[in-house]
């Protein structure tokens, strides 16, 4: 399946390397849709990841580049003008740009409350929790979901559940509702 429904990643999203690994793998070929960022975005993903999360800089500055190397087409830019436009949280102004910039529908964030649906509804654009896509993806492609669920538990040295395990942290739907299927 090749999708090129666009899909901008917030840099809380970005920022958790154990869901924006499984996000990534879903977006290579055959891709099941386009991520999409700005430079904004990748800013503020690698404050995240160094300030917060205690990832050293070449480590940050490196998955930096691999997003770069792996989906050059995920880069929007000219997107500034729209932000003066937008009425969602005024920190989060930037990536509803970026999604009305690049014609995305939809954004995926942990900060759900930062994209009221007022604010979102006259730009055509909805802002989903990174599960509610996932366990859409599955329903898709269950098959592709799950195989790029076993390559990163094998790459990790652990069983697919025990990754499930781990994601329920911060996707607790959709890891109960993987393991339900796989215990099914």
């Amino acid at each position: 399946m090749r999708a090129d429904f666009r899909v901008v990643l917030d840099a809380c999203v970005l920022a958790n390397y154990g869901v924006a690994n499984l996000l990534l793998l879903l977006a290579e070929k055959p891709r099941l849709y386009l991520p999409a960022w700005s430079d904004e975005i990748l800013a503020e993903t690698r404050r995240t990841q160094i300030d917060q999360l205690g990832w050293e800089a070449r480590l940050a500055d490196s998955f930096q580049s691999e997003l770069c190397r792996a989906f050059p087409e995920g880069l929007v830019n000219g997107y500034e003008h729209v932000v003066g436009q937008c009425s969602n949280d005024e920190k989060d102004r930037h990536v509803l740009a970026c999604a009305i910039h690049c014609n995305s529908e939809l954004i995926l964030t942990f900060n759900l409350r930062h994209f009221p649906e007022d604010a979102l509804a006259p730009w055509g654009v909805s802002a989903f929790h990174p599960q509610d896509y996932l366990i859409t993806l599955f329903d898709l492609e269950p098959l592709q979901v799950m195989h790029q669920l076993g390559a990163i538990a094998q790459k990790r040295g652990c069983t697919i559940e025990d990754h499930l395990i781990d994601l329920g942290k911060f996707l607790p739907q959709f890891s109960s509702r993987l393991l339900d299927e796989l215990n099914s």
